[in-house]
């Protein structure tokens, strides 16, 4: 790294942390303490307003903001793509946004990097996984749910969730304080502290009805991290299926999420998933049609035949 973009890293560091020893800042750009002390001078003498604080270490004075002058290609296109998949996924403000962001990264760009960052797009395209676009129900949900995050307000809402093999619904009232949101599978899951549980509870946007911001405030716990959030794994039902050879591939590249282990043989695939009730496997299975046969358990041949013999009976 030449010194020119050294200096330039350097302030991007400090702007992004409170307090830098010179000592870190050598260690990151591989370079002598002796160095970083040149290159404060030098920044300070550019007009850069760096506080050292002789013990402590050095910091931007407070207000002081210096935005990213220079883009590669690969960074423009990192950011460029991150807008067009929050213009697809996202609810309507931030689908304004995000064409307002890529405007301004656009016009920071030189020619050259524009022209290139252009070319490539062109020659990439970004697809949902499968799904639809979210209901208008989902994208009106997590526009609530964003701005009660803002506000560190809880919001209370009505839930459908339906009984383990039967095709009723159940229903209930839940007051949440809303953690985080995770885009799963195409779909969005609220994951929320829910006061009639007492615990961690996740909640499908889709299934939300008369979602409202509530008054009452909270504070997310300082021990929860979203990035680092596991759920507890319920699934405790262990299913065998054996697909014929020559559909194998495109089981492989389903990525069917609740797939645990795959095995080729002659006679085709076998693989083994694990579930928490066999509803939510049944549509999959059902889809590979004469192509797949279930091993284990027995309820689940049980249910094949079952949905079999009714589709039989509708034509």
């Amino acid at each position: 790294m030449n010194k020119t973009d050294r200096l330039l890293a350097i302030v991007l560091e400090l702007q992004g942390r409170r307090v830098l020893r010179a000592e870190d800042l050598a260690a990151q750009f591989e370079t002598s303490v002796r160095t970083i002390y040149r290159d404060i001078q030098a920044l300070s003498e550019a007009g850069v307003p760096i506080i050292g604080t002789p013990g402590t270490g050095y910091s931007l004075m407070e207000g002081y903001f210096l935005p990213p002058i220079r883009f590669t290609i690969e960074e423009a296109m990192t950011l460029l793509i991150g807008t067009d998949f929050v213009e697809q996924r996202f609810d309507d403000a931030y689908r304004d946004r995000a064409v307002v962001a890529r405007k301004k990264i656009e016009v920071t760009l030189s020619e050259r990097v524009r022209n290139e960052t252009s070319r490539i797009r062109k020659s990439l395209r970004l697809l949902s996984p499968g799904k639809p676009p979210a209901s208008s129900n989902e994208r009106e949900n997590l526009d609530k749910i964003r701005r009660a995050l803002f506000n560190g307000r809880k919001v209370r809402f009505h839930y459908s969730r339906k009984f383990p093999d039967s095709t009723r619904n159940r229903h209930s009232e839940r007051t949440v304080a809303p953690y985080g949101l995770v885009h799963v599978e195409g779909a969005w899951m609220l994951v929320a502290w829910c006061d009639l549980r007492q615990d961690i509870r996740h909640f499908r946007l889709s299934r939300m009805t008369e979602l409202i911001e509530l008054d009452e405030r909270f504070e997310i716990p300082e021990h929860f991290d979203l990035k680092e959030y596991t759920p507890t794994d319920d699934r405790h039902l262990r299913v065998c299926l054996r697909f014929t050879p020559d559909i194998a591939d495109k089981v492989k590249e389903s990525n069917y999420p609740y797939v645990e282990d795959m095995k080729e043989h002659p006679d085709g695939m076998d693989v083994v998933l694990r579930v928490r009730q066999l509803d939510e496997l049944l549509p999959w299975v059902l889809g590979w049609g004469a192509g797949v046969i279930a091993l284990e358990p027995e309820s689940l041949r049980d249910r094949i035949r079952e949905e079999a013999q009714k589709m039989l009976n509708r034509y």
